[in-house]
């Protein structure tokens, strides 16, 4: 009986296109990628870093070198500043190691804020300018008790206009009514350790970044799998104090859930995303760009498509850009493309990094590589 109902499910089961087992990337390489990646008009993409494993965000220092999180190595780097001129970096250098999913960055001065999956720490940057010789030492839990159970194991934070620290934390399951209130959540932590709910009903919001000029929350989302390719579509949000994004009960603009629709309670309002993108596309980070020679700052932001894993014709895949419109409407355009063409993956985008004076840095977990992006004439 079990074996025929095993048969059974094998015929509707959804069909699971993941991407082929990750090959790294070198700079012999470099040819190859700059045939096959398509950037927007004006700009220049070249390798910076290669085989550093699988990285994922990564944040400035004050020296000018970068603090990089390899998550499922469970490492956190220091990728040295290009010194030389050739574009690409001098050197890079293991910083932390056996750490539990590092992922999230914070970086002031010497002070770095790294989330793993548990918790939020505090640790100083020592010896920073001396190659061979840079350490990270502890100085303190910031957030602790973070719920680890379950999937979706990362965590992003960042610093508010406010002040505070805000951690995402994802939810422990595809669809279900969480145990614990910090999941599917987004958490405010203030300056003595007292951490709130800050909105909920967010799947998985990896990517979250602050407008400049107003100060608002966005945050990508990834929607529920094993609704078809086409449903549920990708989130963008502008976080709201209270407000509550649908998960589980609600996908899209507050379409039911299948699943949970009817479970919602009954005075439940779901706030409606401000952006979405396509289906299982997998958006992992969103970075307002602030430099005025990229473009007017607080207009535009990047956001890195991880990619599909569980669609019959794969999608994301890329970096878009989305400029906010005259009349509030936000409008979507290609940035960079060409890291699956035919089905053929060669690169999945995760973080994205701007600098102070424009360049852009994005990291690639399935490549393990970190690219650079600059103005060209």
């Amino acid at each position: 009986m079990i074996t025929a109902l095993v048969a059974v499910y094998a015929l509707f089961a959804p069909t699971i296109n993941r991407p082929a087992s990750a090959q790294a990337l070198h700079f012999k390489d470099e040819d190859r990628l700059n045939s096959r990646l398509k950037v927007a008009k004006g700009y220049r993409l070249n390798l910076f870093a290669a085989s550093v494993g699988l990285v994922r965000v990564m944040r400035q220092t004050a020296g000018g070198n970068f603090i990089v999180t390899a998550a499922r190595n469970g490492r956190v780097l220091l990728v040295r500043a290009d010194k030389d001129g050739d574009g690409r970096s001098d050197g890079v250098e293991p910083l932390l190691d056996g750490m539990a999913r590092p992922h999230g960055l914070i970086v002031e001065g010497d002070a770095v804020y790294i989330a793993e999956s548990h918790r939020v720490s505090l640790f100083r940057l020592v010896n920073e300018n001396q190659p061979g010789a840079a350490k990270l030492k502890f100085e303190g839990t910031i957030l602790g008790d973070i719920p680890a159970d379950g999937g979706h194991s990362t965590r992003t934070i960042g610093r508010g206009p406010d002040g505070n620290i805000y951690v995402s934390v994802g939810s422990s399951c595809n669809v279900c009514i969480e145990s614990h209130d910090w999941r599917a959540a987004i958490v405010r932590v203030d300056s003595e350790g007292r951490a709130e709910v800050f909105a909920r009903g967010l799947r998985n919001s990896v990517g979250l970044d602050w407008r400049p000029g107003t100060g608002d929350l966005y945050a990508v989302n990834a929607g529920r799998d094993r609704l078809g390719d086409d449903y549920p579509r990708e989130e963008m949000n502008r976080v709201m104090k209270g407000a509550h994004y649908g998960w589980p009960f609600a996908n899209e603009n507050n379409v039911p859930d299948p699943d949970y629709g009817k479970k919602a309670p009954a005075d439940a309002a779901f706030t409606p995303p401000a952006h979405m993108f396509t289906a299982h596309s997998t958006p992992l980070s969103i970075r307002f760009l602030r430099h005025q020679g990229n473009i007017k700052p607080g207009s535009a932001a990047l956001v890195a498509r991880h990619g599909s894993w569980n669609r019959s014709r794969k999608s994301g895949y890329d970096v878009v850009l989305l400029r906010w419109q005259a009349d509030g409407s936000i409008a979507e355009e290609p940035f960079i493309t060409g890291f699956e063409v035919d089905e053929d993956v060669i690169g999945r985008p995760v973080g994205i990094f701007e600098t102070t004076d424009g360049t852009i840095y994005i990291t690639d977990d399935h490549a393990r590589v970190i690219y650079r992006v600059i103005r060209q004439p």
